[in-house]
């Protein structure tokens, strides 16, 4: 049987190891759910005097450690004093040492957000003049080696929550005989397994995730100690505590459970009549009370589990928390009863017993459960999208959005593919393999019908020893046994024979093969939506990325508006390639004729440094055909060039023109009209 499965099973492997290794191996690091939507000083601002604190706002609460805000000076020295401090809302400050001198300060940061992901950034800022600094950026957090391997615990932690609820679900109330079925254990203890150990997993990379990135703090208990106090840290030691209730459950599931069904099938054909439908009725009532035990328990057990990733995560911060957190479990309930069934209706379909096939009514139910669950899917996921999307634009303008997009893809096409599963499932129905009802029958005729032929042996050996007393009698013992020992083989062997029969016969059923192959493919597709999942769960949501940018460009006109003679142009960019898209600003001081000084910073969509390859500025005055004037600029940080000297030889109306690239083929050249003098 293993030859004949592991093929099919094995492109379904392929395909995941692959999906993984796409998402996460080679991924950046996770995008920041919390945004810098605000400071004080603002970037790249020239401040007359030194400010006494630096604040910054996010656009929503985040969680600061002792060094979680830093202010470098030119040299790199840290120049804040105590500990970060939330001030207002989401606005938090730190103070600054007196007597600054003149030049250009680095500000980073590195916090987690209200939905424990890890952000991280920086930015410049200048006392009385720009200047040279040493100071190159800050540390990426979530990324390297810590972050895929906290990408990939994620995975398996959402996989094995999948098959332990979804295989149980399927048993509980789809197939009830599949609780004896050996496959149908392993894949629901396997499931408790990956979940256990996925979750102990990410609770010795969470420290390093959030804060160094070094593997080597993995088995740092100070940084263990500090994850336990957070949050997300109580959320894991959670699941863990609900994970020692779903091993009792599982436990009484697989054990007193099955064993209902053996015993009722020893108590068929004992006794008179009366007691037999008297301890049959018993039976199955004890089995019906105990079923709905463990169905409550379950669902009990499955939603506290799915609130271990609620709480923590997307749906406890931002919009309408009370309504989205319930949501995001009723969400995740959805997905394991349906993906979970439906690995588990795979591996009954290849891996159940000839003595317990997989009956069509089984599949009916499945199917009617998957159904519910898509509805389900549907309703809590229009909430979700709403809320973490906020408008049409995010689904085509963020990484959330198009991620949405390819949920909501694999979504249709497995439902397109489950709709071919159930006619494939009225097929069985209607036409079932051949002699499947009498399969129990024809065993059970089989092994007394062996056994009668050796007790008939054995008395016709036993009445032949009348003449010869002691040594014909032992040599006829003697053969007996042996005979009755044969007999028993022989029956092995029929049997052995009987279940490869009934198997081929099960396997040849076109109908049958016809909707393996179906949910087949349903798992396939079900192995990349996981995935995808995944990876939405570590994506700053659209509503936020795009508030955040909106935040940004309003502080920068608040800004260049409150600074006397300044001028600042933002432009966005598009080179067309892998992460062509950006944001540059210029900033001109004090925008007259003569010297001027400028600066130049470059973004990501999330308002992110970015330091591309090449930054060219040139200046043209079309009216008088002057220009264009190349204005060599030079690399300040992470981001941020500068300039001083720019001359302007008259006043008037200025084209301003950038030329961006972000890789050896792909740059793009942006401008816009400025009034200068």
């Amino acid at each position: 049987m293993t030859r004949t499965i592991t093929p099919r099973l094995r492109p379904l492997v392929l395909l995941l190891l692959a999906v993984t290794a796409v998402l996460f191996a080679g991924a950046a690091p996770a995008s920041a759910h919390a945004a810098l939507t605000g400071s004080d000083p603002a970037q790249g601002v020239v401040v007359d005097k030194a400010p006494t604190q630096v604040s910054l706002t996010f656009s929503e609460q985040v969680a600061m450690g002792d060094d979680s805000l830093r202010v470098l000076d030119p040299k790199g020295k840290p120049v804040q004093q105590g500990k970060p401090a939330n001030v207002s809302g989401t606005t938090y400050a730190v103070q600054l040492k007196s007597g600054l001198a003149k030049g250009t300060y680095t500000v980073t940061y590195q916090v987690v957000s209200a939905d424990s992901h890890p952000v991280a950034g920086a930015y410049t800022f200048s006392i009385g003049a720009p200047s040279q600094t040493v100071v190159s950026g800050t540390a990426t957090v979530g990324g390297g080696v810590v972050g895929t391997l906290y990408a990939i615990g994620r995975y398996v932690s959402y996989a094995g929550y999948i098959v332990l609820v979804g295989g149980a679900a399927f048993v509980l109330a789809c197939w009830r005989r599949g609780a004896s079925v050996r496959a149908l254990q392993r894949l629901v203890v396997g499931g408790w397994v990956a979940l256990t150990g996925a979750t102990l997993w990410l609770l010795l990379l969470r420290g390093s995730y959030t804060t160094s990135g070094k593997f080597g703090d993995v088995f740092d208990l100070a940084l263990l100690g500090q994850v336990l106090q957070t949050k997300a840290g109580a959320a894991l030691v959670s699941r863990l505590l609900l994970l020692a209730a779903a091993a009792l459950f599982v436990a009484v599931l697989f054990g007193a459970y099955a064993r209902r069904d053996e015993v009722e099938g020893e108590d068929e054909g004992e006794g008179d009549l009366v007691s037999e439908e008297h301890a049959v009725g018993e039976e199955a009532e004890e089995k019906r009370d105990l079923g709905f035990g463990l169905a409550i328990g379950g669902v009990v057990v499955a939603a506290g589990l799915a609130a271990s990733w609620a709480m923590a995560e997307h749906a406890s911060t931002g919009l309408q928390p009370g309504i989205a957190i319930p949501v995001d479990i009723v969400h995740l309930l959805a997905v394991a009863a349906w993906l979970g069934g439906l690995t588990s209706l795979l591996v009954a379909l290849y891996r159940a017993p000839a003595d317990t096939p997989l009956e069509a009514s089984a599949v009916r139910r499945f199917s009617r459960l998957a159904f519910g669950s898509v509805l389900a899917l549907v309703a809590t996921g229009v909430y979700q999208s709403w809320r973490q999307l906020g408008s049409w634009s995010a689904f085509t303008e963020t990484r959330y959005g198009q991620l949405l997009l390819v949920k909501i893809g694999l979504v249709a096409v497995m439902v397109a593919l489950a709709g071919i599963s159930r006619r494939w499932t009225g097929r069985l129905a209607e036409h079932p393999a051949t002699g499947a009802e009498d399969e129990p029958k024809a065993e059970a005729a089989s092994v007394p019908a062996t056994a009668a032929a050796a007790v008939q042996g054995k008395d016709s050996a036993e009445s032949t020893g009348s003449t010869t007393a002691s040594t014909t009698a032992s040599t006829v013992g003697g053969t007996a046994t042996g005979t009755t020992e044969r007999a028993a083989q022989l029956a092995r062997q029929r049997s052995a024979v009987e279940d490869a029969r009934r198997k081929r016969l099960r396997d040849a059923d076109p109908n049958r093969s016809g909707l393996r192959r179906s949910v087949l493919a349903e798992a396939a597709v079900a192995v990349v939506l996981l995935a995808v999942t995944t990876a939405l769960t570590q994506t700053e949501p659209g509503r936020t990325e795009q508030e955040a940018q909106a935040a940004g460009a309003s502080a920068s006109s608040s800004s260049s508006s409150d600074t006397s003679g300044a001028l600042t142009l933002d432009m966005a960019f598009d080179t067309g390639g892998t992460n062509g898209k950006g944001l540059v600003r210029i900033d001109f001081d004090p925008a007259r004729v003569g010297g001027n000084e400028m600066h130049v910073y470059v973004q990501r969509p999330d308002g992110r440094p970015y330091d591309v390859p090449e930054v060219k500025i040139a200046l043209t005055q079309e009216a008088k055909k002057i220009g264009p004037l190349p204005v060599k600029a030079e690399h300040i940080t992470r981001g941020h060039w500068a300039a001083t000297g720019v001359q302007i030889p008259v006043a008037g109306d200025w084209r301003v023109a950038v030329t961006v690239r972000t890789s050896d083929i792909d740059q793009v050249t942006v401008s816009k009209n400025a009034q200068i003098g």
